[in-house]
């Protein structure tokens, strides 16, 4: 985006066309993009009550966010992995999910798109639903699991309880009962032909096929994570606190 030029007497359509992210910046701060188009940032800012060099500012901070890679996120331990995906959970249930669901719910739909987005507005609530269960279900069995064990190997638990724990819910058994939860984002790919737009399609149908395929990538490489680092670290977290355990047993 130029700021050399008055972006504040841009449009915000003109803004958004430039950088498709600015529409997410600008829900940050509770403005629709699709309500204002020919309106002047300034305008719609002054009735929003907020400055624009705070919106802009905002989206250099969203420019300059970098995730760490696998690589990094493998040198970790794995509570600061687990700290890394609840982060990511936040984020996906506080702003994406709900920037998403703003387009899909407000975008006025122009004739050619009026079928598709009345299948969007029926099967992205039931994606987002099945989503947050997703996420409820691992940090409660998966993450709290790992909070027991890490408590185990600290000594929290006498050594009889410890492997009672232990031997209830292994990891392996709730990594075989993990899911990438990609059934719907596959329905919206086929329901939107691999998010496939003409150049002459409109700014709204463009930055909402930008964001879900955005959030399609996000979800793929938050999936890998899990699946290629954190249960292979809680499953070697869970067979050397059970070596632990055993040999105490036998000891004693």
């Amino acid at each position: 985006m130029n700021l050399d030029r008055d972006f504040e007497k841009s449009s915000v359509g003109e803004l958004v066309s430039e950088n498709y992210v600015f529409a997410a910046v600008l829900h940050y701060f509770g403005i629709s993009f699709y309500q204002y188009p020919t309106d002047s940032l300034e305008k719609v800012c002054r009735r929003h009550k907020v400055n624009p060099r705070t919106l802009i500012a905002e989206l250099e901070s969203w420019a300059k966010r970098v995730d760490p890679t696998p690589e990094e996120l493998f040198l970790n331990p794995i509570e600061l992995l687990v700290a890394y995906l609840k982060k990511k959970h936040y984020f996906f249930v506080r702003q994406e999910l709900p920037f998403l669901s703003n387009l899909i719910s407000g975008i006025p739909p122009e004739q050619d798109f009026a079928a598709l987005m009345a299948d969007l507005r029926i099967m992205f609530p039931l994606f987002v639903e099945d989503f947050i269960h997703h996420i409820h279900e691992e940090e409660s069995r998966l993450f709290k699991r790992i909070e027991l064990l890490q408590d185990i190997e600290d000594g929290h638990f006498a050594t009889h309880d410890a492997l009672t724990i232990l031997e209830k819910d292994p990891i392996n058994l709730l990594a075989d009962q993990h899911e990438i939860h990609d059934d719907e984002m596959e329905g919206i790919r086929r329901l939107t032909k691999d998010y496939h737009l003409e150049p002459n399609a409109p700014l709204t149908m463009k930055v909402l096929y930008h964001e879900l395929q955005n959030f399609e990538k996000e979800l793929s490489i938050h999936a890998k994570i899990e699946d290629e680092l954190l249960f292979p670290k809680a499953v070697e977290l869970e067979r050397e606190a059970l070596r632990s355990i055993r040999k105490k047993i036998r000891t004693n």
